[in-house]
């Protein structure tokens, strides 16, 4: 159900808030651990088996890790797309070859983030995209996700719509990150999975 935002984006500030602190008593083997975990759950997703492209993202800190994913999703021959942050939040995006192909950058006063290091294929090359995985802090009963609140997969996902494009949404979480419910506003959209290590749980309303 979306809601005046005056009401939703203090409420989910206030999540974001709670969510982040639990995420930050994480210890580096928990989330290696967890890292693990995740890859072979989402690697069992009949969706992820068939694509060709998935447009992915680098887990910096104790978000939930991705690189295990990313090395088997190129050793089963996925084109892998990797986002990479422009001045006004937007993404651009760019081929995962390997850990070599990484560049750290840091983005004014925020988090030192993992980008692609080769050529930019532009915003629009996500439109390719057969499953997005989405990073996020929260996913509810109803496929609303909560992001970190940069904007930046709002941008994806208008872009997205406006093509045309259906790529299957997905989420990577922890387990206590699947709660009851996600203040939303009305251009937020649902997602068709969370991926957490106790399993995937699907949306079929999105």
């Amino acid at each position: 159900m979306a809601h005046d935002g005056r009401t939703s984006e203090p409420d989910k500030r206030t999540l974001r808030r709670a969510l982040l602190s639990v995420r930050n008593r994480l210890t580096d083997d928990d989330v290696a651990v967890t890292a693990r975990t995740l890859a072979e759950r989402a690697l069992e997703l009949p969706e992820l088996a068939r694509a060709r492209t998935v447009a992915a993202y680098v887990s910096v800190g104790t978000e939930p890790g991705t690189p295990a994913l990313l090395d088997a999703l190129r050793a089963r021959g996925v084109r892998v797309l990797l986002p990479a942050l422009l001045p006004d939040n937007d993404l651009d995006w760019g081929e995962y070859t390997g850990p070599d192909s990484l560049a750290r950058v840091r983005h004014g006063g925020k988090m030192a983030l993992l980008e692609p290091s080769g050529a930019r294929l532009g915003p629009d090359a996500v439109t390719d995209a057969d499953v997005v995985l989405l990073p996020g802090l929260a996913v509810d009963a109803g496929g609303m996700r909560l992001g970190r609140g940069g904007g930046s997969y709002d941008r994806v996902l208008a872009r997205l719509e406006r093509a045309g494009a259906r790529p299957r949404l997905v989420v990577l979480l922890y387990d206590t990150e699947v709660v009851a419910h996600v203040p939303a506003e009305a251009h937020d959209k649902p997602v068709h999975a969370v991926v957490t290590p106790s399993g995937v749980r699907r949306f079929p309303d999105a």
